[in-house]
């Protein structure tokens, strides 16, 4: 008897997946994996941390489950499940399908011995940094995964670059202090679009909240439920982006239908 786990996609939710996978292809011998166990694997593992080869078997051969998440990855499957929860859950919540608002913001992690990015960061080892784009609600709408010495201003330019095509009502971008300068610029000139910068108050010794800026915080806190990104474990930082993805395509899922 097959084992359940936490993790596993209620019958609600597995309809809101299924007619986003590709088909099986005409011709040849019929599919006989069970695309709701691969999906469940992959999930269990963003959330659980664990290697591919500590997949448990129930959820069929972990070369199976890791070749359909890179397949699925290289064809752009996973990005296009994200983005189109994304316009789901933003009309759920009452907005326009479409962000007309961003934030944006980076965080530095640790990666494991085998990761692909090996920089140096100050007192901590090899590191990479993520950089994000979320909408008002902390959806995101853009990520890359780059070198951890990379400059903030250098790794935005990556990231907004994705913004380019899919977000025709954007028009203005929140940062902190350290994107201030000829990011400004830039971004107006690339996208037409306002980078307003939201300053600390350091004569408040105090903690406040800053305007905007506790929604991309909070989107990274919700990285912290699943265990695969508490450090960067990926040799390709393709691989880190869909992780991060495939994160957000949960919560997202468990948004729409509550398991």
């Amino acid at each position: 008897e097959t084992q359940t786990y936490p993790t596993d996609l209620t019958d609600g939710q597995w309809q809101l997946i299924e007619p986003l996978l590709p088909k099986a292809k005409p011709g040849g011998c019929p599919r006989t994996t069970d695309l709701r166990q691969v999906v469940n694997g992959i999930l269990y593992l963003v959330r659980a941390g664990c290697s591919w080869r500590m997949l448990p078997h129930d959820f069929g051969p972990w070369p199976t489950v890791y070749d359909y998440f890179r397949h699925y990855r290289r064809d752009g499957t996973w990005q296009r499940i994200h983005d189109h929860l994304h316009t789901q859950v933003r009309l759920e919540a009452g907005r326009h399908a479409s962000p007309s608002a961003a934030i944006i913001d980076s965080q530095s992690v640790k990666t494991a011995e085998k990761g692909g990015i090996v920089v140096m960061m100050p007192e901590e080892g090899f590191g990479a940094k993520r950089h994000i784009i979320v909408d008002t609600i902390g959806l995101i709408m853009a990520v890359v995964v780059h070198a951890a010495n990379l400059q903030d201003r250098d790794g935005a330019k990556l990231v907004v670059a994705k913004l380019k095509e899919g977000f025709p009502r954007l028009s203005l971008i929140w940062a902190d202090g350290g994107y201030a300068g000829k990011l400004i610029e830039w971004v107006q000139e690339f996208g037409h679009w306002v980078l307003q910068i939201v300053k600390r108050n350091d004569d408040l010794h105090r903690f406040v909240v800053l305007p905007r800026r506790w929604v991309v915080e909070r989107t990274f806190a919700w990285f912290g439920k699943y265990r695969r990104l508490s450090k960067d474990y990926e040799t390709l930082t393709e691989t880190s982006e869909t992780m991060i993805y495939l994160a957000m395509t949960n919560l997202m899922i468990h948004r729409l239908k509550p398991g």
